[in-house]
């Protein structure tokens, strides 16, 4: 009969650690836990208090009850500053505050869950003994720390859920700043456009440089606000992944940016890839554009090509240009960080290539030399889920 007793207790035992760890939803476990230990052990009810800002709530109790806000005193202080694993007390020995129903009799264990408060069962039986204490106590610890798991997973969910709202909110208001700015101006262009058609000949060349600025400041402007707009959107919506043809893409990128004739740029054999061709072109037209922007050569050179490797494609694009200080290796990449203040230059263009990079699920990198030229290396896997 013992030997039957103790393969049920191991049963039983086995049934709560399976229970546990069910969910990830704090009231969930709790219900499929502490539900078969009432049922199993014959207890009359179980609920839970934590301590917040010196004031003890019940988050959870089963049946239901009357919630639990009381504010700590010594009595309480006492009586669960006592309790190190767990305690069996009489109902009398409790004060009616810190339980969610009435008590009518009976017996109180309480076990420590260290942060995640304190559990107390309720027995009307007067049937709670030390022994069916001291074999709940690894169960319960194990409870106790999956309750720990349930808060952090609902943090990070609602951490995640904010983040969302925010980013909503950001690319709203960049969306709303855009157009509110965009609006003066183009004001602002044709206004200095009908000056120079109207004025030409009452204007010196002062002011005709002077309406040439500002207008070449109005473009800039309209491309930095652009680029805002397009790093803001990058990674907002799972978009199709398609096969891109790079070769046909760089060489129409290379047809529109009107290359300077004094440059010369080499196409090596480049891959077909899965992705998206919007993205892929806007990573491409940057590089190449930074690298026709910081060229102080007679002759410039930009070299395009890529290596195979295991799970991606490496690609490089070099250039013989000025070259970058490597103690600028990872500043380039962050918004709005620019090396030198040109009439083109927006300090967007580079973050919005290790973006889209990013995204892909590659890594970017360079390797540069001073007044030798750049190369800058990316690996785009092969395997794309278009999440760019």
């Amino acid at each position: 009969m013992k030997i039957e007793n103790h393969v049920l207790e191991i049963l039983q035992l086995y049934e709560y650690a399976m229970a546990i760890g069910k969910s990830l939803d704090y009231e969930k476990n709790c219900d499929l836990f502490l539900k078969l230990i009432l049922k199993r052990k014959s207890f009359n009810a179980a609920w839970i208090i934590e301590s917040d800002d010196d004031v003890f709530r019940s988050t959870y109790a089963i049946p239901l009850g009357k919630e639990i806000k009381i504010k700590t005193n010594e009595m309480i202080k006492n009586l669960l500053g006592e309790i190190d694993k767990s305690k069996i007390l009489d109902v009398a020995s409790i004060d009616s505050t810190l339980a969610p129903m009435k008590l009518d009799g009976g017996k109180v264990a309480i076990f420590n869950l260290n942060e995640q408060g304190f559990l107390f069962l309720y027995s009307k039986k007067d049937n709670i003994t030390s022994k069916n204490v001291s074999q709940l106590e690894p169960v319960i610890d194990k409870f106790g720390m999956h309750l720990k798991a349930c808060k952090a997973f609902k943090e990070q969910e609602q951490l995640l859920h904010n983040l969302e709202i925010q980013n909503q909110e950001l690319s709203d208001y960049a969306h709303m700043v855009s157009h509110d700015l965009k609006s003066p101006l183009r004001n602002i262009d044709y206004l200095t456009t009908s000056v120079t058609e109207d004025y030409n000949e009452r204007l010196d060349d002062r002011g005709k440089q002077s309406l040439g600025l500002i207008r070449n400041n109005v473009e800039k402007m309209d491309t930095l606000i652009n680029g805002i707009l397009e790093y803001s959107t990058i990674g907002k919506n799972k978009i199709d992944v398609y096969d891109v043809d790079l070769n046909k893409l760089v060489e129409s990128i290379i047809e529109s940016l009107k290359i300077p004739e004094h440059f010369s740029v080499n196409i090596n054999q480049l891959p077909t890839i899965k992705g998206d061709k919007y993205r892929l072109q806007q990573l491409f037209q940057n590089l190449i554009s930074n690298a026709i922007s910081y060229n102080d050569k007679t002759n410039g050179l930009i070299e395009i090509g890529a290596e195979e490797k295991d799970n991606a494609w490496q690609f490089y694009v070099k250039d013989n240009g000025k070259g970058i200080e490597k103690q600028y290796f990872d500043k380039i990449f962050n918004t709005f960080e620019k090396l030198e203040t040109t009439v083109n230059s927006t300090g967007i263009g580079l973050s919005i290539v290790k973006k889209i990079v990013d995204l892909y699920g590659g890594k970017i990198w360079l390797t540069s030399e001073l007044n030798k030229g750049t190369t800058f290396y990316f690996t785009l896997k092969k395997d794309s889920h278009g999440k760019a």
